[in-house]
């Protein structure tokens, strides 16, 4: 077997390690909304409930990740690109960071409000708020290990023969990004 063919089956390996694992993903999420959903029904349902600004605000810093991000990956390939593909790097980065501050500052303003995951003061659909909401977050996290290592793989120039992973990576971020983006307009739409 030449190298060619063997670097072309760990390629697609590797793609379809992804694609499984973005599906276990979309599986978990549609599951779960699928709960809030069914959970509509009952009598505790808060009827007059809107989200926080802050996951407005969350939410248009992630849709702008995923134009820095794609920034980045369009540097990558062009002569002495690499130093502004960092620097989109490094502000996908930052905007991920962001995201975050806002989702627990979201998060501050549910509590301020009354509303707590657990416990007697807690409601039924905030806690499917703080679940879904906390899962992505995980997610999200992961994602910024992943930037990590875009980040430190593309300084130390270990994208110039192959790109996979970098590709890769870009394809996981707008994952996210999407998968943020459909569970704020399902809360702000079926909330």
């Amino acid at each position: 077997m030449s190298d060619l063919t063997l670097k072309k089956k760990e390629a697609k390996a590797k793609k379809m390690m992804l694609l499984f694992a973005l599906l276990s993903i979309t599986m978990t999420f549609g599951g779960l909304t699928s709960a809030y959903v069914v959970s509509k029904g009952r009598p505790d349902w808060l009827v007059d409930f809107t989200l926080p600004i802050s996951f407005t605000y969350s939410t248009i810093l992630l849709v702008i990740s995923s134009v820095t991000i794609h920034c980045a990956k369009l540097f990558l390939t062009k002569q002495n690109g690499k130093s502004k593909s960092l620097n989109f790097l490094w502000a996908t980065f930052a905007l991920g960071i962001a995201f975050l501050f806002f989702q627990f500052n979201g998060f501050n303003d549910f509590i301020k409000q009354g509303y707590y995951f657990a416990g007697a003061q807690s409601n039924v659909t905030t806690s499917f708020i703080y679940v879904l909401a906390f899962v992505h977050i995980l997610h999200l996290i992961a994602g910024l290990i992943v930037l990590s290592v875009l980040i430190y793989k593309t300084y130390n120039n270990k994208y110039q023969d192959s790109n996979l992973g970098f590709s890769l990576g870009v394809t996981f971020w707008h994952f996210l990004d999407l998968l943020w983006l459909y569970l704020f307009l399902f809360f702000y739409f079926f909330g």
